[in-house]
């Protein structure tokens, strides 16, 4: 499995913002996709899920009603659409991919980096 993640950037708060993941490597109708971000001094935290097979969503109450994650099939890509963007949304975000039904993300992208300026 392979994801690719890109979209990130230098925005000013209150902007959006769309970051993509791009998976590869196999079919993902039984996986469960997400971002997670880490900004500096912290350690990484989840943002949002995805089911890949039903599209059920999941997020954290940080972002709840700002970011929404969605995913297109035919491109095998996950979005993650960005609104109302604050400073302390600035973090390196990452996507990651688990099967369904096991404990832990073991898969990850690279990684882009999202800056909220004030």
């Amino acid at each position: 499995v392979q994801l690719q993640a890109s979209g990130g950037g230098l925005v000013r708060a209150g902007d959006s913002l769309r970051l993509s993941c791009a998976a590869s490597g196999r079919a993902f109708s039984n996986y469960r996709m997400a971002w997670f971000r880490q900004a500096p001094g912290k350690e990484r935290e989840f943002v949002a899920r995805i089911i890949w097979s039903d599209g059920g969503t999941y997020y954290s109450d940080s972002v709840k009603g700002r970011f929404a994650i969605s995913r297109d099939n035919a491109k095998n890509t996950v979005y993650l659409q960005m609104n109302s963007l604050k400073p302390e949304d600035t973090a390196v975000y990452y996507c990651a991919a688990k099967r369904a039904f096991t404990p832990n993300y073991d898969y990850w992208g690279q990684g882009t980096q999202v800056t909220v300026s004030s």
